[in-house]
């Protein structure tokens, strides 16, 4: 990728000034073993990025100082030389590139000298000197007696590409960051020490070397290599699109459309239909709409899913209430819309609940996320209406017969939402008998867990789903107006993103790559602060609760859990707390989770009347 140097030298140098004679003889001296100990402390800076884990300020330093040396390689490979045809198209591009040259030592300098500047200005000048680079190759490639124009643009279209990593991936600390701008630099140090060992080595000089044979090797060497980085610089390019730009949505199709005229009554069936799709074996589906309420209170309409066994029989069913986790919060994002429905937190032990022991669970979709919206997340009594109303109208006319006792479960926003379903209880839906509530991993102290993940890449990505729905659900706390700088582009892009599969990775690599805390701490200290805290669903609570957390969740902190169950028994609210070693936030509820049967026993348990477990005596560290 170094700019072509195998112009022939004019035979009648042009006169200059003495000193800028005096400087082109040292060069023509010196020139090659400065360019050998060039290339050499190039590679040396590649191989720092591809082997060593770095903080993004000494990514910053050792990517300046690369940066400068580059220029330095550009600066020296024209000094000294004219075009061979002392034309006026040779004379521009050698100003052109002498200016590239220049630009690229002061922004290596100025990464290298203000290595603090923050991530996204680094990361901008980084870009700028790849730029730089690639432009500096391409006028190189099109100089007057140059016989590798095609090698040329190869290599300045594979440093553009590695520009677009620098773009896709801002925040530099990123593996395929590093990936990319290391092969770089390895890629431009290794041509620029071959190069100057071959115009080193005696044989250059000779005249074999100047056979056709000899000429045309190096030339496809060069062009190979120029390829191969293209070939890998697109790559890396490509996947970090892809990657960050998630799956397509799937769209809400007619069934989501409610009707023209719709019950004002919250829990009214308004039509359900067959699901077939992610089905487990031995049971049955329908996805349902129904009414239900937004967040100001004001008639909204809401999807949801039905999993019963498969011969469900004229009888009753006992009934499963679910609240499930985050998967985003747009209308694509609906666990209805997705190939697997019933994956969703506990999805194992619900599918047992189901096909083993013979009860209905019935989930909500959440409004917002099937229909229209605003998607509630993270408001307690909003998701828990919703929560009932699914509850209410399979219950009324629903495609399958279900008891009016129940057992609530949820995991992580769906924790949250499972523990506020079972607080409104008794003032919403008195119809219900509430057996037991059990939350897995739940967002329940929800200021806490705000101002300790803030400035993590799941806390960033969590706290973007917060600020794409609450301007909209909460418009008096002007949320949009009051986020740190350049946070508004990243909560945009991530709003858009569901939290389940590839959509779920990009969510994720969005999150890191956002460079501040989203909400400044001004705002937490505010009336949003004091919104995050009323979502705390703090009692009483109709029914033995029972909390599970992994104790190696990064999201969910333990300590955070650990202080609401301690404050919850301290309010006499008893508590069955069961920490699991080792497990995160999702392998809580994977199907070989210990958690698994023991939720399974644990509702059976609250079904027959078994006596509660609660431990608020001996908590678990």
């Amino acid at each position: 990728m170094v700019p072509d140097e195998s112009a022939p030298a004019s035979p009648t140098p042009a006169a200059g000034s003495p000193a800028r004679d005096l400087a082109r003889r040292v060069i023509s001296r010196q020139g090659t073993p400065i360019r050998i100990v060039l290339g050499l402390a190039i590679t040396a800076v590649g191989v720092v990025f591809l082997l060593v884990s770095m903080t993004v300020q000494t990514i910053a330093l050792i990517t300046g100082i690369g940066i400068l040396l580059v220029g330095a390689a550009v600066l020296l490979g024209g000094a000294g030389r004219n075009e061979p045809d002392g034309s006026r198209a040779g004379s521009v591009a050698r100003i052109v590139v002498r200016i590239l040259g220049v630009l690229l030592v002061l922004l290596g300098a100025g990464m290298a000298l203000w290595p603090a500047a923050g991530a996204p200005l680094l990361s901008l000048l980084l870009t700028i000197a790849l730029v730089a680079f690639a432009l500096t190759t391409a006028v190189r490639a099109f100089r007057p007696g140059v016989d590798q124009r095609i090698t040329g643009i190869i290599a300045a279209v594979a440093t553009l590409a590695v520009a677009a990593i620098t773009v896709f991936w801002p925040v530099l600390t990123l593996v395929v960051f590093r990936l990319g701008v290391g092969a770089w630099f390895v890629f431009v140090g290794l041509q620029l020490l071959v190069r100057a060992l071959v115009r080193r080595s005696p044989a250059h000089h000779s005249p074999a070397d100047s056979t056709p044979g000899r000429r045309s090797g190096m030339r496809w060497l060069r062009t190979i290599g120029a390829s191969i980085a293209l070939v890998l610089a697109v790559a890396l390019a490509a996947g970090s699109g892809s990657l960050l730009g998630g799956a397509p949505l799937p769209l809400p199709d007619a069934f989501y459309t409610p009707p023209a005229q719709v019950p004002s009554t919250p829990g009214t069936m308004i039509r359900s239909e067959p699901l077939t799709v992610g089905v487990p074996e031995g049971a049955k589906a329908w996805r349902i709409l129904y009414t239900t309420t937004n967040p100001d209170g004001t008639p909204a309409v809401s999807s949801g899913t039905v999993l019963a066994p498969a011969d469900p029989g004229p009888d009753p069913l006992p009934l499963l209430t679910v609240a499930h986790g985050t998967v985003g919060v747009v209308p694509g994002c609906a666990p209805s819309l997705s190939a697997a429905p019933f994956a969703d937190g506990a999805g194992t032990a619900m599918a047992d609940m189901v096909t083993k022991h013979g009860w209905v669970a019935v989930t909500s979709d959440y409004i917002g996320l099937g229909t229209k919206g605003p998607h509630p997340y993270l408001v307690g009594d909003a998701e828990a209406r919703n929560v009932w109303d699914a509850s209410r109208a399979v219950l009324a006319s629903g495609p399958v017969k279900v008891s009016t006792d129940t057992v609530i479960w949820g995991h992580s926003q769906g924790g949250q939402g499972s523990l506020w379903t079972g607080q409104i209880a008794a003032s919403y839906a008195p119809e219900f008998t509430v057996k037991g509530v059990a939350a897995f991993a739940p967002a329940a102290d929800l200021y806490g867990l705000a101002e300790a993940i803030k400035t993590e890449t799941a806390g960033k990505t969590v706290s973007a789903y917060i600020a794409a729905t609450w301007d909209k659900v909460f418009p008096d706390l002007q949320v949009a107006a009051h986020l740190t700088p350049g946070s508004a582009g990243p909560v945009n892009r991530i709003g858009g993103l569901c939290f389940n599969g590839h959509d779920g990775l990009a969510a994720i690599l969005r999150g890191s790559q956002v460079p501040n805390q989203i909400f400044p701490d001004a705002m937490m200290s505010g009336p949003f602060g004091d919104e995050l805290k009323a979502q705390e669903p703090t009692g009483p609570f109709p029914a033995p609760v029972l909390i599970a957390q992994g104790l190696a969740d990064p999201l969910v902190k333990p300590a955070i859990q650990h202080g609401w169950v301690q404050a919850r028994c301290a309010a006499g609210v008893p508590i069955d707390y069961r920490t699991y070693p080792g497990l995160g936030h999702v392998e809580l509820v994977g199907p070989d989770s210990p958690l698994t049967p023991q939720l399974e026993q644990w509702t059976l348990d609250r079904w027959s009347g078994a006596p509660a477990t609660p431990d608020c005596d001996h908590l678990p560290g």
